[in-house]
């Protein structure tokens, strides 16, 4: 579209989709198909990653709507599609985990509040165009981190997929070690919807006709199976059924313990008012110091009670119960599996639990279902802001802010090199951003590029973001209408669906062509790969480390760069005499080149280096740098090449260069080395600068430094 068709370019880069503008019917249409396509895939998707990220199923539909449609509004790709993605909703469970129980309300204001620091870091370098900060975490850092998370991300579905309780804690490897040990207690109901989903959707895969559609048919298929044999199984019963005097109290003092963190959580609310209004007023500054340290207290009261329960349910997850009722027809009573009293019948199966609500217990004795999912449209509502919340969270939302976004820029990249499409990577960061902020205050966690949805949107035809804002309509109607029917879908086959989305991010080849790349790559790969897993659920630690084990790598390897001592080759190029021992040098002149810019970090090594060198053939006259590889210089380097010029002429050497590129003549220039250094000793090539030396010398310096005549010269002499 040229600038005069469309709308005024100022006004299109303040809203990039007035560009889409005009739009034919048939471009309305196909984007109509492909939003609707997207949408059908999304929807089930959607709901399995915020189950990850340890939110009620609603809100990764959620995610699918205001931000997707916002990315698609504010992004430069137009196709990109944004919404719930695997490794950012597991990210985000890793970020909020430590500080929330997963599904609780604190759990969901942190998870919001996340969103919109994530929106504002992503907008912000997008605003400012620093989207260059993403190169900072190299690809060989994303790669170790990506195997990692896919791996983490299918051991955490293994307490869906087999029905074994799953504590969470600080070690993530910890707690899958621990549930494993409770594999005799694998829910065999549970354990065959998950085989029965997986096998349907692969064995879906190979049909064309319903091949994208197969996760969807899935759906459909296992919630019409959990409806017909009674998947679910609910019961409630009140503590003190429970016959086991242990277990009992550990319930009764989980329960007080709850009653106490509320407690301590509304007076630390009251303390923090009242602390604001002595704030605000300008009361005594003995009066606030109290009062802080008193809030402090009740804050630390109140997490070390949560921590403590937390380790209380934990174990309290890996009780099985057997419900019976005595043969006298006395109320029911619920025993550890196993230790029914002699005349007393059990019910079919057995009974964990779900919830404690104060005196009364939330049993399950079946497979879990999504349940009830609330029907209509998110509420607006700003996220709750602490300072000891953006505190904690600050760093991970950097992480999930750039490995979002480095998503989501490499999908946008492959997808402008198939439809030719211009690509602004500042104006992506903005459009993610925007996701992000808007999502944030419609009860969204954070969202980036998805990989399948976009892959999609490619191959259903869709010429717009238009594709995007239909697939987020779409959304809506199920969040209206079809939310009822989703009760019964078993969250094993979501387990199933995350399965299989994560498959693909397990790359070995890739980490061994890293590796045969570079060895340093590979190291930094690995100690990711490994960081990551150990560090789990902290994954940030894994990006944190790898990227500055990266820097550093990087850092040593300019610090001591090749410093090669030049020969002539019998192909008549100057070549280094340590790979190529035996080669042709000069008894008058030392030619050396430097493999790297000259900057503080390795300027004393230059120096030392030409010294040894220098004094290694003592009886030289002219010393050649061959500088064409040296694209910069900073102030250390150009005092090193002054005071190295200065003592080899002390020395009664000179010292030449050649092949100076325009950046380090400019610093020479500007500092008056150039002067110090002479005209006459700066030539263009290494060719011109050996032939100065030896007319200097007075000899031709062939079988030397200098190529042999060519045979056509020697024909004409």
């Amino acid at each position: 579209m040229s600038p005069r068709a469309g709308p005024a370019a100022w006004l299109v880069r303040g809203f990039p989709f007035l560009a889409w503008f005009p739009v034919s019917s048939a471009v309305v249409r196909g984007d109509l198909i492909a939003g609707v396509t997207g949408a059908l895939v999304l929807v089930p998707k959607a709901m399995a990653y915020a189950q990850l990220s340890g939110l009620p199923v609603h809100f990764g539909l959620y995610v699918a709507f205001v931000p997707a449609i916002l990315g698609a509004l504010w992004g430069s790709s137009r196709q990109l599609s944004t919404g719930p993605v695997a490794i950012v909703s597991l990210m985000t469970a890793a970020a909020l985990t430590p500080l929330a129980v997963p599904f609780s309300a604190d759990y969901i204001e942190l998870a919001l509040l996340l969103t919109l620091m994530v929106g504002v870091i992503q907008f912000a370098l997008g605003a400012f165009k620093l989207g260059a900060i993403v190169n900072f975490i190299s690809h060989p850092v994303i790669l170790g981190f990506m195997n990692a998370a896919a791996i983490i991300i299918a051991l955490s579905q293994l307490d869906l997929l087999l029905g074994v309780p799953k504590g969470r804690s600080a070690s993530f490897l910890g707690d899958i070690w621990q549930m494993l040990t409770h594999l005799p207690q694998t829910h065999w109901p549970t354990l065959a919807m998950s085989a029965f989903a997986l096998l349907l959707m692969v064995l879906l895969k190979r049909v064309p006709a319903v091949a994208r559609l197969n996760v969807l048919v899935a759906v459909v298929v296992t919630t019409v199976v959990s409806v017909v044999v009674g998947y679910e199984r609910n019961a409630r019963a009140a503590v003190d059924q429970i016959a086991d005097a242990e277990v009992r109290d550990r319930v009764v003092r989980y329960a007080d313990t709850a009653e106490r963190i509320k407690a301590l959580e509304a007076r630390a609310a009251e303390q923090a008012m009242r602390l604001r209004r002595l704030e605000t007023a300008g009361g005594d500054r003995r009066a606030i110091a109290a009062m802080r340290h008193e809030l402090h207290l009740t804050q630390l009261d109140a997490a070390d009670l949560t921590v403590e329960n937390k380790d209380r349910w934990a174990r309290l997850l890996r009780v099985a119960f057997e419900r019976s009722e005595s043969a006298g027809g006395e109320g029911a009573s619920l025993h550890l599996a196993g230790q029914l009293p002699p005349g007393q019948r059990g019910d079919d199966g057995t009974w964990r639990l779900k919830k404690v609500d104060g005196n009364e217990l939330h049993l399950s004795g079946g497979g879990e279902v999504v349940g009830d999912i609330p029907r209509g449209l998110p509420a607006l509502r700003a996220p709750k802001i602490t300072l000891d919340a953006v505190l904690s969270l600050l760093s991970a939302a950097l992480v999930i802010a750039l490995v979002g976004f480095m998503e989501a820029i490499a999908m946008a990249k492959a997808l402008a090199a198939k439809t030719r499409q211009r690509l602004d990577p500042d104006q992506e960061l903005i459009g993610q951003g925007m996701a992000n902020l808007g999502g944030a205050f419609f009860q969204s966690y954070p969202a980036c590029g998805s990989f399948t949805g976009s892959a999609i949107n490619l191959q259903a035809g869709a010429r717009t973001g238009l594709a995007m804002v239909f697939n987020g309509l779409f959304v809506v109607a199920t969040l209206l209408v079809l939310t009822p029917y989703l009760y019964h879908l078993p969250k094993a086959t979501l387990g199933v669906i995350i399965l299989l989305a994560v498959a693909s991010l397990v790359t070995v080849q890739a980490l061994k062509h890293t590796w045969r790349a570079s060895r340093a790559d590979g190291m930094v790969a690995a100690a990711t790969f490994v960081v990551t897993l150990l560090a789990a659920p902290h994954l940030d630690r894994g990006i944190l480390i790898g990227a500055t084990l990266a820097v550093l790598l990087y850092l040593l390897q300019t610090m001591r760069p090749r410093v090669a001592v030049l020969g002539r080759h019998r192909d008549g190029a100057l070549r280094d005499t340590h790979a190529h021992p035996g080669l042709p040098t000069s008894p008058d002149v030392l030619a050396l080149r430097f493999d790297a810019g000259l900057y503080f970090a390795n300027a004393a090594f230059f120096e030392q280096h030409v010294l040894d060198e220098v004094a290694a053939k003592p009886g030289i006259k002219v010393l050649l740098i061959s500088g064409a590889s040296i694209n910069r210089m900073d102030a250390s380097g150009e005092e090193v090449v002054r005071r190295l010029v200065e003592r080899m002429r002390d020395s009664g050497v000179e010292v030449m260069f050649s092949g100076l590129k325009k950046q380090v003549l400019d610093v020479m220039q500007r500092t008056g080395l150039d002067t110090l250094i002479g005209a006459e000793h700066l030539l263009p090539s290494d060719e011109q600068a050996l032939a100065a030396i030896y007319r200097r010398l007075g000899r031709d310096g062939h079988g030397e430094l200098l190529p042999g005549p060519s045979p056509r010269s020697e024909r004409a002499t």
